[in-house]
């Protein structure tokens, strides 16, 4: 028994290894997919070892199970396009909070006696489960707009919302006393259920526009945080190291990403973005129609390109055709890169997963501190679906709602083409001055089209 003992926990320890190298190297693109089946290696290995260390079931469930998952998650991989991966994540998000607070919830309805600490573990591990399923549900439902005569995609608000929301946590907090000194309760356990899960609803309405990845990047850390208060409640070391890495990599990246908009993380979740400030800006001016047959000639004698994606991109499909133009312009003996905002997209690293798709290679996909720089240098920026972040009412407007955030200054190109459907606002909803530019042309359709014309021009 003793020796059985040992060798979990050194299969622990191993795939807490694999967990760990797995997120190293998910921390660059060209080795992200190798750090990712490392760590699915490392969650094989260690739901097959919990699973018979325990009992609960026999290998010929376990390889069912493994058959049935891995069928479901081959099905996903193959329906979900690019542009419903934000979404997708999202659902994940949830569905690791769900799970989080079904066994927490199963360990305070199994009627064992919980010392206190474990106790209120446990119920941590319910609220922040609850939370993040809930939470994730709407985070989902704004991005994927399948709802949206009941859930706008942008910031809901209403008057005493903050109120309510105190309200809610106090409840919070007094059922779980209740339920310190009454867990045989189950009016209070299921009170302290409904409660957490409301919790998550009443934050996440009220986050719209551009702060939507940093959303979908905090609700990743919640489902570790639960996961990790879950392994407390239950003993289980490798479930507390795993929860405790998701849970603090998904902090730092929402830390990354609030820098990267020049705002405070409880600015992100409390103020509701359309709420930030009361715009008061006009903006004047004439856009310039251009056809992709007359963008051609401005590109084919370009010596520097830089190409800025955004959702629009996704939207269109566009990656693959960017990437044969891309060769053509190579070709021609221009230097082609891509600009890539931290939160460009609806997700993080959306862009770069876009790209990435298309077999663009790595060291060209240029951060935006590294493009910014060199901006005024390429003879043309190319921008395919972005909107909030080239803004430039960012540096030159007060009044604008998203002054202060750092955005890629596509505007100082010598020369800017905009390929867009129409004159629709972005995600934040907010007008966009860049349109307007003197060295400006709005070349409009869907994106891959424009693109494939281009190309046959050429």
């Amino acid at each position: 028994m003793e020796n059985l003992t040992l060798v979990i926990n050194a299969t622990y320890v191993l795939c807490a290894a694999l967990f760990i190298l797995g997120l190293k190297l998910l921390g660059h693109p060209s080795t992200a997919r190798k750090g990712n089946m490392l760590s699915a290696l490392g969650m094989l290995i260690a739901i097959v070892v919990t699973l018979l260390d325990q009992g609960i079931i026999g290998f010929e469930l376990i390889i069912v199970a493994m058959i049935a998952g891995g069928a479901v998650g081959l099905f996903i991989a193959k329906k979900i396009e690019l542009t419903q991966m934000p979404e997708m994540v999202s659902l994940l998000n949830g569905i690791g909070g769900l799970a989080s607070l079904l066994i927490a919830l199963a360990i305070v309805r199994s009627g064992a006696q919980l010392e206190t600490y474990l106790l209120i573990i446990t119920l941590l591990a319910i609220a922040i489960g609850g939370i993040t399923f809930s939470g994730s549900v709407i985070a989902w439902a704004k991005l994927s707009g399948k709802v949206s005569k009941l859930i706008s995609s942008g910031s809901a608000t209403f008057t005493g919302q903050a109120y309510v929301n105190a309200l809610i946590v106090i409840g919070i907090v007094v059922l779980g006393a209740l339920l310190a000194l009454t867990p045989e309760n189950p009016s209070y356990v299921y009170g302290f259920v409904a409660l957490a899960i409301v919790l998550g609803i009443m934050l996440v309405i009220p986050i719209g526009g551009a702060d939507m990845p940093v959303v979908i990047s905090l609700l990743n850390s919640y489902s570790g945080l639960a996961a990790c208060a879950t392994g407390l409640a239950i003993g289980n070391n490798l479930l507390i190291v795993a929860g405790a890495l998701v849970g603090a990599s998904g902090i730092i990246l929402t830390s990354v990403m609030c820098k990267a908009m020049n705002r405070s993380l409880t600015n992100v979740l409390f103020s509701g973005f359309q709420a930030v400030k009361t715009s008061t800006m006009e903006i004047e001016g004439e856009v310039k129609p251009m056809s992709a047959e007359d963008a051609y000639y401005v590109l084919e004698a370009s010596q520097s390109i830089v190409v800025i994606p955004g959702y629009g991109m996704a939207v269109a499909q566009a990656q693959h055709a960017m990437k044969e133009l891309q060769g053509l312009l190579e070709r021609n003996g221009t230097e082609v890169v891509y600009g890539i905002h931290p939160v460009a997209g609806r997700m993080p690293g959306h862009m770069n997963v876009l790209l990435a798709e298309a077999d663009v290679p790595y060291e060209l996909l240029l951060e935006m501190d590294e493009v910014n720089p060199r901006m005024e240098s390429f003879d043309v920026a190319i921008v395919i679906g972005a909107n909030d972040v080239v803004n430039p009412s960012a540096r030159e407007l007060e009044s604008s709602p998203i002054y202060g955030m750092p955005v890629i200054n596509a505007d100082l190109a010598k020369n800017v083409f905009i390929l867009k459907r129409g004159m629709a606002s972005g995600f934040a909803g907010i007008d966009n001055p860049l349109f307007f530019k003197d060295n400006a042309r709005m070349i409009f359709g869907d994106a891959k089209d424009t693109i494939n014309t281009i190309i046959r021009q050429f």
